[in-house]
């Protein structure tokens, strides 16, 4: 049997169209199975066909219901295992929880951290993801994790803009990592935003660092929730006298009105979370083709680090 025999994807109910997406980049269809709500709610599965002693990824993302969708992973994790799969990977494009990563104040979880050990408790072998929130999240697990990047996306649909006189903006210092290596590739300069996070559904922004008058701004962030970030980032950007703004953030929207600023005339994203509305203004690149890469190098034992050989 061959390697590529022995691979299964799975799809699970968060987003069915990506992961078909993924199989028809491999050459296959997600395999059959059955998940079942029960009266009280209970989630159950049922695998509808042979996985013993095969290569196995699931591929279910963490957003928008992440209670149900996490749970629903999980349960999907102990039936393969039960069955004899020989691996058991679960991609996951939007980690949820992986804001909750650290401490912050007295009394609080690090529900990333439990996320995590939940993955490996169930029988996951390997998680792959994308742009975690934060790369501590990677220390957080004792099975290998590959952290894949949506940067050459992202930049691809940046060049298309056709700014001129681009500059990257990080709406808040979390976001600087991203900012600057998206600036990089670009060969643009970086301001930063010092951003105050007063509670969990609001922000304010104190001062911009860096000079973005007469400047084509890309606002570049990896999670795009309700919009109040984005939204405030461009208005002071415009009173700073930007002459245009675009934004460019990895996992979005989260939201059921997900805010979009006015000042901005795009926003590209991935296709990470499903897109449940329809907006004007924002373009969803697919990501699923280097999902796909990343299973057929983790099936033929290839490094991963091919992926981004034009990275400089």
């Amino acid at each position: 049997m061959g390697q590529s025999d022995s691979l299964l994807i799975f799809s699970l109910s968060s987003h069915p169209l990506l992961a078909k997406e993924i199989a028809s980049h491999l050459g296959k269809s997600p395999a059959e199975v059955l998940i079942k709500s029960y009266p009280d709610h209970e989630t159950g599965v049922q695998i509808l066909e042979s996985v013993r002693n095969k290569d196995v990824f699931v591929v279910q993302t963490i957003a928008l219901e992440p209670n149900h969708y996490l749970m629903e992973l999980l349960i999907m994790i102990d039936a393969l295992k039960r069955a004899s799969a020989r691996s058991i990977v679960a991609v996951i494009p939007y980690y949820g929880y992986g804001r909750q990563d650290r401490k912050d104040k007295g009394r609080v979880p690090i529900t990333a951290k439990l996320v995590a050990d939940l993955l490996q408790k169930a029988g996951a072998t390997r998680v792959i993801t994308m742009d975690l929130h934060s790369d501590q999240i990677q220390g957080f697990f004792d099975i290998p994790l590959d952290h894949l990047h949506a940067l050459p996306f992202l930049v691809e649909g940046i060049q298309k803009l056709s700014f001129h006189k681009g500059m990257i903006v990080a709406p808040d210092v979390g976001s600087k990592k991203l900012s600057i290596k998206v600036a990089e590739w670009l060969g643009w300069d970086v301001a930063i935003i010092d951003k105050r996070r007063l509670d969990e559904n609001r922000v304010e922004m104190n001062a911009l660092i860096g000079d973005v008058e007469g400047k084509e701004v890309v606002i570049v962030d990896d999670i795009w929730s309700t919009g109040a970030t984005l939204s405030l980032s461009a208005l002071l950007c415009k009173k700073k006298g930007a002459k245009r703004i675009a934004a460019a953030v990895v996992h979005g929207p989260f939201s059921e009105n997900p805010t979009v600023p006015n000042e901005v005339e795009k926003i590209l994203t991935t296709n990470t979370i499903p897109c449940k509305h329809q907006l004007d203004k924002v373009e969803v690149v697919s990501v699923a083709s280097l999902f796909a890469q990343a299973i057929s190098c983790i099936l033929h034992a290839k490094s991963l680090s091919s992926l981004y050989h034009q990275e400089p």
